[in-house]
């Protein structure tokens, strides 16, 4: 099966380079890699021990973060490097200040992973939910470097629990402790015989409570928006803007903030022509007067922007899954999302708790309007939630200290 893992590996690095072509991601991704190990060699001292952070993306950087800088301000003579697999959270966070190096993971091959794990000289390996990669976990084992797993959830129809999935199981070996969200997980790991485990929940509940707490102002929503009610759409997809324009037409006295996932001109252009005379946020601080809807076109803001709403949905559930919920819910707003969302523990119990609604068509999205028009009580409900459910930072920072 490695075979068959190493020819995978370098057919999906041929597939990304020809996409580069054209797709403005896939360029991003090969370009970053380019010369990477002389990158890495000119940015970091390979003669100091480094604390190894990776992250699939931008979700799951702001996952792991709390624990990344905790240990910062707990032991700020360490020096940490952290790897992004997508663009999406290299691009974001390649500035990130607490950092000695941020770089894009090598693709997993015996070579790059030998010759990258040697450069950055881990002292120890932290990765976030998920992305188990053979050579990397391989040579970390080799070299006694502890590899550990934060905020990991497992469910029964992955590969590793499948009767083809020896290969995949042999990975998860090379973990030295996992960090799980749920009792599920545990019990998915103890039945490959793997004790190592902890339950610890998931540290996005911590990331979000933090901000909720201290959120950065944004002086121009917070000074023309402050006597109207908000609707904030966020990490949407074109399937939840079709929706959200007609409830747009339908909800003249509330102002509407969709925040797309994707902010590339074209995705932009089609909101605007979903949503006529919706404001761009970059034409808004310019001193152009906001309309009804205003359409933010970066990065970033999206986290803080929920502490001015009163309902907010939350997109990609007519695609791969929801985004993020608990960002919204952590400032005490109900929430709305697609369809598919069973792969998101929190999604469901937000809707236990009567929280939040899960919608597919434009009268659910209407009535699930309707149900949290005025309705405090569901936001409490989700705040209080996100609460209870914090303190996996500092298990995790327990455990993880008596390696230093």
């Amino acid at each position: 099966m490695l075979w068959l893992y190493n020819i995978g590996i370098s057919f999906y690095g041929l597939i990304v380079s020809v996409f580069s072509i054209f797709n403005s991601k896939a360029k991003l991704f090969c370009q970053g890699r380019k010369n990477i190990f002389d990158h890495i060699e000119k940015t970091i001292d390979s003669t100091k021990r480094h604390i190894w952070f990776h992250f699939a993306s931008l979700g799951e950087f702001e996952q792991g973060r709390p624990v990344l800088e905790k240990i910062k301000e707990l032991h700020p003579q360490k020096r940490i490097v952290i790897t992004f697999f997508s663009p999406s959270g290299y691009e974001v966070r390649k500035n990130y200040p607490l950092a000695a190096g941020v770089f894009y993971l090598p693709l997993d091959t015996p070579d790059n992973a030998k010759k990258f794990v040697s450069l950055i000289n881990p002292e120890m390996a932290i990765f976030t939910k998920y992305e188990f990669w053979y050579h990397y976990f391989k040579t970390l084992n080799d070299r006694n470097t502890p590899l550990y797993l934060i905020s990991g959830i497992f469910r029964p129809n992955q590969i590793f629990f499948s009767w083809y999935g020896s290969f995949h199981r042999k990975i998860l070996n090379f973990v030295d402790h996992f960090f799980v969200q749920n009792r599920e997980s545990v019990d998915l790991l103890k039945s490959l015989k793997l004790e190592n485990t902890s339950l610890s929940g998931d540290t996005r509940f911590d990331r979000v409570a933090e901000n909720a707490q201290s959120p950065r102002k944004v002086t121009p929503v917070e000074n023309l928006w402050t006597n109207s009610p908000v609707f904030i759409a966020g990490s949407t997809w074109p399937a939840d803007e079709r929706l959200i324009a007609v409830l747009i037409k339908q909800q003249p006295d509330w102002k509407f903030i969709i925040a797309p996932h994707e902010i590339d001109e074209h995705h932009i252009l089609e909101i605007e022509k979903l949503v006529p005379g919706a404001t761009r946020y970059s034409k808004f601080l310019t001193g152009t007067s906001v309309a009804q809807t205003l359409i933010i076109d970066n990065i970033g803001l999206l986290s803080s922007l929920y502490q001015y709403a009163d309902i907010s949905y939350i997109g990609g559930g007519f695609g791969a899954g929801i985004h993020n919920t608990l960002e919204a819910a952590a400032f005490g707003i109900p929430i709305i999302f697609g369809p598919k969302y069973d792969k998101f523990q929190e999604a469901k119990d937000l809707i236990n708790l009567q929280a939040a609604r899960s919608i597919e068509t434009e009268s659910d999205l209407t009535a699930a309007f309707i149900h949290f028009d005025g309705n405090d009580e569901a936001g409490k409900i989700a705040q209080k939630y996100v609460n209870e459910k914090t303190g996996s930072t500092r298990q995790i920072l327990e455990f993880i200290e008596k390696k230093f």
